[in-house]
């Protein structure tokens, strides 16, 4: 009896697991794309689904394949969204085209809160600090004067009501920290949240020292609710996205050839594909093929397939790791040497910059590229600078072809010295193949001399500018569409319908500030403590401190005794030795007398 019990325990245990396992799903894919430049642009994504409800309370109880200690913090402050990138670098927008994952550089962090959230400001700040511990990332530095809420350029990337989207000034919240550094305690965190880590699948390649000696380097963090039975939606889910996009140097700088491997990108091949994933695939654009200068990879692909971007055709080789355990180092070679052309820039792209001069007033400049010959192409732009950048409105000028433009939409957040930061979104509207210019005048802020970061010298930064659009035409997109996950549905035909969504960042700005003469109280400083040190110290270590005399066994009495008994003792030596002196000339003496009697005796005897 008791082991039919026990079996049948076993047995309802093996389907719960197999429940919970079949819950989750994990996918991990790797894009690698030659750019016209000659740069080798790879994408990673790891994909972690998990058929969960948001809002239900006991969804953070049990875990799998999602990692605990991030779903620990979002359920903690009621996060809705959550989207976090570090990055290191600038994305050429009119030289790579438009990457899978927009990022500006250094720290990027927006959320979306739980309309059930008591306090929002409240739970930002808990969060920013859970996240600067759980990615060892300097977020604890986002605070009231580098946090804004934007009206326009941000709307959920998951599910979600329209009354709840409509409130953003609510739920949302978003920040950067341009100055933020990328490196390997990063990537360490990061990596750790992934069911295999590093120790199988695509992962492996990871390799600090290639990673971060690119030209391009960016690590983000996706988390939102989507619809497992999409369109119906009847089955809701969280997905959790890890994305890591590098763009290595052209490796015609290496030997002298366009060829690359895996090896030679990473420093090593793929072990093994994560056991844990459901797939595991890599892609290779092949649009560099051309019949003058025909490539070949190595190994064979499992499949080739056609993606349709717009009017052109995109060959892409699949390789599946479940498939085949033969595709463990990739290659791509060249019959001849490659030629470069001219580079084509995509549709919409943007450059911004700083005008004026001295060091106290300025400006900002931002130019709007729209290089398609018949549409036009709506934008939005917003424009984020800290409280001692003191913007002003009147000064604000969009042109056009020379002409002043005005904006379809305008918002502006005025700044508070040491409280808010200045923001403003404009709606624009880009004519066909035009080059739209905003300006804008600032003055600088005198910041109190312990306000200075340790390095002030080096000046301040200023995060990039955010340019949102809704492209017409898919020409150099390769993003996912807004409901889909994996890299290989956005190989899939788009409908035109919907649009192409875009988000783009602009260059960083480093601007001077009236810095004081560091200098000055760093010499102020060491010399008065050297006084402090030598002079008062010495003062007051006579005055305050008790001098006590020891005593030991030989020596009894006090200091007067001891000192006499000093000096009877070098008297009693000094005496010893005039004795011995006198002693020596007594002796020298009576030899002397001795001498004289031998010599008066011998002279004696010979007289007789």
């Amino acid at each position: 009896m008791s082991t039919a019990v026990l079996w049948l325990v076993f047995c309802m245990f093996t389907a719960v697991i197999g429940h919970v396992l079949a819950q989750d799903q994990f996918h991990e894919e790797l894009l690698i794309k030659p750019i016209q430049t000659g740069h080798v642009y790879a994408q990673f994504k790891f994909t972690t689904l998990w058929n969960v409800s948001l809002n239900h309370g006991q969804s953070f109880s049990h875990y799998n394949l999602f990692p605990k200690s991030l779903g620990q913090v979002v359920s903690k402050y009621s996060v809705q969204e959550l989207h976090l990138s570090l990055t290191q670098g600038q994305w050429r927008q009119d030289k790579w085209g438009y990457p899978v994952n927009s990022a500006p550089p250094g720290a990027q962090l927006w959320v979306w809160f739980q309309p059930t959230t008591k306090s929002v400001d409240d739970a930002w700040a808990g969060l920013v600090n859970a996240l600067s511990g759980l990615f060892c990332a300097s977020l604890n530095f986002v605070d009231a004067t580098n946090t804004i809420t934007p009206k326009l350029s941000f709307r959920p990337a998951g599910t979600a009501k329209d009354s709840y989207t409509r409130s953003s000034g609510k739920y949302l919240r978003y920040a950067t920290l341009p100055r933020e550094i990328v490196c390997t305690e990063n990537l360490t965190p990061w990596k750790k949240l992934l069911p295999c880590d590093s120790k199988a699948g695509l992962s492996t390649l990871f390799h600090a020292g290639h990673l971060y000696n690119a030209n391009y380097h960016s690590l983000s963090v996706d988390l939102r609710p989507v619809c497992s039975d999409y369109p119906s939606c009847t089955s809701p889910a969280l997905e959790l996205t890890q994305s890591l996009g590098v763009v290595f140097e052209p490796p015609i700088h290496n030997h002298g050839k366009q060829d690359w491997t895996l090896a030679s990108l990473f420093e090593r091949p793929i072990l093994k594909p994560c056991p844990l994933a459901s797939v595991s695939k890599v892609y290779v654009d092949l649009s560099v093929n051309s019949t003058s200068n025909p490539l070949r990879m190595t190994p064979d692909p499992t499949e080739t397939l056609m993606v349709t971007r717009g009017d052109a055709s995109i060959p892409m080789a699949v390789f599946d790791l479940k498939a085949s355990t033969k595709l463990s180092n990739i290659a791509m070679k060249w019959t001849d040497k490659i030629q470069y052309g001219d580079v084509k820039p995509p549709p919409l792209h943007a450059h911004r910059y700083l005008s004026g001069y001295g060091q106290e007033k300025g400006g900002i400049m931002c130019h709007l590229y729209n290089n398609d010959p018949v549409n036009s192409i709506r934008v939005v732009y917003m424009e984020t600078v800290p409280w001692y950048i003191r913007l002003y409105l009147h000064t604000l000028e969009v042109t056009n072809s020379v002409k002043l433009v005005a904006p379809d939409k305008q918002l502006y957040t005025p700044g508070k010295d040491r409280g808010n930061p200045y923001s403003m979104e404009l709606v624009l509207t880009l004519p066909p193949n035009s080059v739209t210019s905003l300006s804008i005048q600032f003055d600088k802020a005198y910041l109190k001399w312990t306000e200075h970061p340790p390095d002030a010298n080096i000046g301040f930064h200023i995060g990039s500018a955010v340019v949102t659009a809704k492209m017409l035409t898919p020409a150099n997109y390769t993003s996912p569409a807004q409901h889909q996950s994996l890299l290989a549905e956005s190989f899939s035909k788009h409908s035109s319908d919907q649009g192409f969504f875009l988000r783009l960042y602009t260059e960083p700005l480093l601007i001077q500030l009236p810095t004081p003469d560091f200098s000055m109280p760093y010499n102020v400083i060491c010399l008065a403590c050297t006084v402090v040190a030598i002079g008062f110290g010495s003062l007051h270590n006579l005055t305050t401190r008790r001098f006590v005399v020891s005593e030991t066994k030989k020596q009894k009495g006090g200091l007067l005794k001891r000192i006499l008994d000093k000096f009877r003792r070098t008297k009693t030596e000094d005496e010893k030795k005039d004795e011995d002196e006198k002693k020596e000339e007594k002796k020298e003496e009576e030899k002397e007398e001795e001498g004289k009697k031998k010599k008066t005796d011998n002279l004696s005897k010979k007289d007789r």
